[in-house]
């Protein structure tokens, strides 16, 4: 699936999304949100489709929203409910995203980044919180998901500053998880999400939504979905068919238990 903004593709178990406005740094304007709502309903409703990767084409991965598009009075939707103004970045989604970055990731491109589960940076990645030099706020989970992810001080440092991170200090700070050559985001991307494809589904997608839950729970709350979650897991073919296999001596060494073949959701 394509559509003007957007370029949608999938190879095997992998669903790779690509903003596709290159002259405006692949800024998103109101249908470009709309799209990118869209095209991750559609993954997730995917069965076939286990992990998906998020870049933009051209060099850059989101400058964020469309500036020159508001300033004509094309509005991205802003309210309490429903989706968030860049599309996607209200979804809570039951499978992994892994975000692809070349070039500027800042504003509200940053918050797409955030949103995503992991980020692979090129050398010459750049983020930030750069709407703070125009008076636009972070409104698509920005001020959420950046402290949370490299802790209140740096984030209120990128927040109320709006300077530029490089990538090396992307990756000090736990902004990235891993930085790569310059042109060679995507493919590593891609073939991080082949990985995570190949592991037991279930277990993986419930220990990471046991991850998120977390997050403004009482600690016994907390451990008591850890266990619902685990008990799904464990009630799920994937547990008994991997113990199996690591009886029989597979998956020693660092060896994935799975083989050639994709686990079951």
């Amino acid at each position: 699936m394509s559509a003007p903004g957007l370029i949608v593709t999938r190879a095997g178990p992998v669903t790779v999304v690509a903003i596709n406005r290159p002259a405006r740094r692949n800024a998103i304007d109101p249908a470009t949100a709309e799209e990118l709502l869209a095209a991750f309903d559609t993954f997730e409703a995917d069965e076939e489709s286990a992990v998906a990767v998020l870049t933009g084409v051209g060099g850059s991965f989101c400058s964020g929203a469309d500036l020159t598009a508001l300033a004509a009075g094309d509005r991205h939707r802003v309210s309490p409910e429903g989706p968030g103004p860049l599309g996607a970045t209200r979804l809570e989604l039951t499978k992994p995203v892994i975000a692809a970055v070349e070039g500027p990731a800042v504003a509200g491109g940053l918050e797409l980044a955030l949103w995503c589960d992991l980020r692979v940076a090129a050398e010459h990645a750049l983020f930030g919180v750069f709407c703070r030099r125009f008076g636009i706020p972070l409104v698509d989970g920005g001020t959420v998901r950046l402290p949370r992810l490299i802790g209140q001080g740096r984030a209120l440092d990128l927040i109320l500053t709006g300077r530029e991170v490089r990538s090396e200090e992307a990756l000090d700070i736990g902004l990235v998880n891993r930085v790569v050559p310059d042109g060679t985001a995507l493919d590593h991307a891609v073939a991080w999400a082949v990985e995570l494809s190949g592991l037991p589904q279930r277990c993986l997608r419930n220990d990471r939504l046991s991850v998120l839950a977390q997050w403004g729970l009482p600690t016994k709350d907390a451990l008591a979905t850890e266990t619902r979650l685990g008990l799904d897991s464990l009630n799920s073919p994937d547990a008994v068919i991997g113990a199996e296999r690591f009886a029989a001596g597979a998956g020693r060494g660092g060896v994935p238990l799975c083989g050639d073949e994709r686990p079951t959701a």
